[in-house]
């Protein structure tokens, strides 16, 4: 379970809600099924009429991104380019095909296949590229449809209370039920603007930061399969590939082997 998407969902409708009943509401007034129906089916069928079905199937593996960590373990890869650099050094390139079966990470088995298979550099390069690009534009569709439902989900909201406030205005003849029928069709614009703003957008932003870290790994794993097969020094192959690592990850390696000198 990712722990930020559940404290940020418990913090995010926690704070609505909690604000809203400290004002002296309840929670009974929130709850309005024809608010909800017009919000959340307008905004669903308005993203299933932007993008094709082949695209919408992917939609689960999305949802469940959000809320599966599954942490980018840069340093192992870094640690088996390296382990595989100074094999490839000492024993040839073809001694790297019983390394294969050891190896968790199927890109870089790709990788190193075609090094060992002795496909040109260039044309090695174009190849991990073009996958790396593929896996990049299938990401992006997740990315997207929740941007799309997060541009939708507020003007639905409004939608929703022009509906109800039409209509209140055809029961003006009863001043007495004008306060509260009022306060229910405004609660179609708090569901489709708290929707867009604390589910949606946010899961858009999620679902791209983690692209993202999968993607500069592949672009780790490129360069150093590119440079077992240039033959490379390892050293020098760790070293180049610390600079692909963010900040963070680059401080928490200092400090690990700083610790490692002390014991």
């Amino acid at each position: 379970m990712d722990l930020a998407t559940l404290i940020g969902l418990l913090l995010g409708f926690g704070g609505m809600i909690g604000g809203f009943l400290l004002e002296g509401g309840h929670l009974g007034m929130l709850v309005v099924e024809t608010a909800a129906l017009i919000v959340f089916g307008g905004t669903f069928g308005a993203t299933i009429l932007s993008f094709t079905m082949d695209e919408l199937k992917k939609m689960p593996y999305f949802f469940k991104m959000v809320f599966v960590e599954k942490k980018v373990d840069y340093f192992n890869v870094l640690d088996s380019l390296v382990e595989t650099a100074d094999k490839a050094r000492r024993e040839g390139l073809l001694s790297l095909e019983s390394q294969l079966g050891e190896i968790d990470n199927q890109f870089l088995i790709r990788g190193l296949q075609l090094v060992i298979d002795g496909t040109d550099p260039d044309l090695t390069r174009n190849m991990l590229e073009m996958e790396i690009e593929a896996f990049e534009n299938n990401e992006k569709i997740g990315y997207e449809v929740f941007m799309t439902m997060g541009g939708f989900a507020p003007t639905m909201g409004i939608i929703g209370t022009v509906m109800g406030l039409v209509h209140v205005l055809s029961n003006v003849a009863d001043p007495d039920k004008l306060a509260g029928a009022i306060a229910v069709a405004f609660l179609a614009t708090l569901y489709g603007v708290a929707s867009a703003n604390v589910l949606w957008i946010p899961f858009a932003t999620k679902n791209k930061i983690k692209a993202e870290r999968k993607v500069l790994l592949m672009e780790l794993v490129l360069e150093g399969v590119l440079s077992i097969q240039a033959g490379e020094n390892p050293r020098v192959i760790r070293e180049k590939l610390l600079t692909f690592l963010p900040p963070e990850a680059r401080q928490s390696q200092g400090q690990q082997q700083g610790e490692a000198v002390r014991m």
